[in-house]
C-alpha cells in the first residue's frame, strides 16, 4: 500500500527536531522501512542520531539522503500557525521542516513505497539520513560514510531532497555547489584613553583597511557551470562598551563562497597576500591573526546518466525543463559527492527557514510521482 506523503510530512513535522536533536523523527522512519523490507542501522555519534537503510543486496544501490534536524524557529508569536503542529491549512501543510527537509524525506519513503507495489527492485534502495545537518555537521553524513567505507558499502549514485527549486517544482536541479570558507581575522592594538589616542594603539582604523582591501576587487568572473566567487563579512567587533576608551583590539568575520577557480589552499594563499598588504601598510604596534575553517570544497557532478535521469523524470511528470544548477549555499552533497554521483532535488527553497514555513500537498504528491519515476528509470520495466 502506497504511503500519503502528506500525512507523514506531518508525523515529521510534529517532532521537534532542531538541531542536532532527532526527536523520534528517525524512530518513525525506521518503522516505515523496516515494514517495507529495509535492513536499518541507527549509527549515533556524539549526540546525533543516524540512520542507514538498504533494501536489497545487490548493485545499483541507489540512494536518497536528507536530514531530520531543522532550524531553530525564532519567536514562535511570529508563526501564525504552530511551528511543529503540521496543521493542514488551505493546501498547505505548516510547520519548520516542511521543506527543508521533512517534505522530501516523507516523498522519498512514499515513492519507495509506490514502487515497491511492482516488486522488490533488481538492485538496491538505501537511505542515508541524519540529524546533524542544519548545525556543524560534523558527526553525521560524513560520519556515516567513514562507516560505509568500513564495511565497504557501495552506494552507485544518490539524491539529495534538499530544496532546489525557486518558484516552482521542476524548474532546477543542484549538480553541484560552490565551495565555503569562513574567515576570522582579529587585530590586536593598545588600549588607551580617547583623548589621549598618543598613548594608544587603535586597532580598527588597520582592520578596516584590511577589509576594504577584501572587498576592493571581485574574486573571479566566474568559472564554467558557477557564479562568481564572492566574500561577504559578517561581523566586525570590538567588545567595547565605552565610548571614550580605544579598544585593546577588533575582530572580524567573513565568508566565501568560491567555485573552481580556487581551491581552498590557493584561496587561503590569496587571503593571506591580502593580509600581507594590510600589515605591511600600518606600523608593527599591532599583532595580527588569522584563521580559516572551510566546510567543503566546490565541486561539479559529472555523471550525465544521473543527471538525465533525473532531469527526464522532472519533465516527465512537470512537463518542464529543468535547469541544472550549483547556486545556492552548501549541503551534505559535498560529503557525498567523495564516494558516488550525487545530485540534489527537493521542495521550493524560498520557503526554507522562513517563518511559517510550508508545503503544498500538491507539490508532495508531484514530489513523490518524480522519485518514483526516478527509481523505475534505476530499473526500467522489461
Amino acid at each position: 500500500m502506497s504511503l500519503d506523503p502528506a500525512s507523514l510530512t506531518q508525523a515529521l513535522i510534529q517532532k521537534p527536531s532542531v538541531t542536532p536533536k532527532d526527536a523520534g523523527c528517525l524512530d518513525l522512519i525506521t518503522q516505515h522501512l523496516e515494514d517495507m523490507g529495509f535492513t536499518c542501522h541507527r549509527l549515533p555519534f556524539g549526540d546525533v542520531d543516524n540512520l542507514y537503510a538498504r533494501l536489497g543486496t545487490q548493485e545499483p544501490n541507489f540512494c536518497f539522503a536528507g536530514h531530520t534536524d531543522v532550524v531553530p524557529i525564532g519567536d514562535q508569536s511570529h508563526w501564525t500557525l504552530p511551528p511543529f503542529g503540521g496543521e493542514i491549512k488551505d493546501g498547505f501543510v505548516y510547520g519548520r521542516g516542511a521543506v527543508d527537509m521533512k517534505g522530501a524525506i516523507a516523498c522519498f519513503i512514499s515513492a519507495v513505497s509506490e514502487i515497491l507495489k511492482d516488486g522488490a527492485p533488481k538492485g538496491s534502495i538505501s537511505f542515508i539520513l541524519t540529524s546533524d545537518e542544519e548545525g556543524p555537521a560534523k558527526d553525521g553524513t560524513a560520519r556515516i560514510i567513514e562507516w560505509l567505507k568500513a564495511r565497504d558499502e557501495k552506494i552507485s549514485a544518490c539524491l539529495v531532497g534538499e530544496p532546489t527549486n525557486p518558484k516552482e517544482l521542476g524548474q532546477m536541479i543542484k549538480v553541484g555547489r560552490r565551495g565555503s570558507l569562513n574567515g576570522t581575522v582579529i587585530v590586536r592594538g593598545r588600549s588607551g584613553h580617547v583623548a589621549y589616542p598618543h598613548f594608544a594603539h587603535n586597532p580598527i582604523p588597520p582592520l578596516l583597511d584590511y577589509l576594504q582591501s577584501l572587498l576592493q576587487k571581485p574574486l573571479d568572473q566566474g568559472a564554467k557551470d558557477f557564479d562568481p566567487s564572492n566574500l561577504e563579512i559578517t561581523s566586525v567587533d570590538t567588545g567595547n562598551l565605552a565610548n571614550n576608551v580605544i579598544p585593546a583590539s577588533a575582530s572580524a568575520n567573513f565568508n566565501v563562497r568560491y567555485n573552481p577557480a580556487y581551491t581552498e589552499g590557493s584561496l587561503k594563499t590569496y587571503l593571506d597576500s591580502v593580509l600581507e598588504g594590510a600589515k605591511a601598510k600600518h606600523a608593527a604596534d599591532f599583532d595580527w591573526s588569522v584563521s580559516y575553517q572551510v566546510s567543503g570544497e566546490a565541486f561539479l557532478t559529472h555523471n550525465p546518466a544521473l543527471r538525465d535521469l533525473v532531469a527526464g523524470a522532472v519533465q516527465k511528470v512537470t512537463g518542464m525543463q529543468p535547469e541544472f544548477s550549483t547556486s545556492g549555499g552548501t549541503s551534505d552533497a559535498r560529503f557525498l559527492k567523495d564516494i558516488c554521483p550525487v545530485v540534489e532535488f527537493g521542495l521550493i527553497n524560498a520557503e526554507a527557514h522562513q517563518v511559517d514555513e510550508k508545503v503544498s500537498v500538491q507539490d508532495l504528491k508531484t514530489l513523490t510521482q518524480i522519485y518514483t519515476e526516478i527509481l523505475r528509470g534505476v530499473w526500467p520495466s522489461p
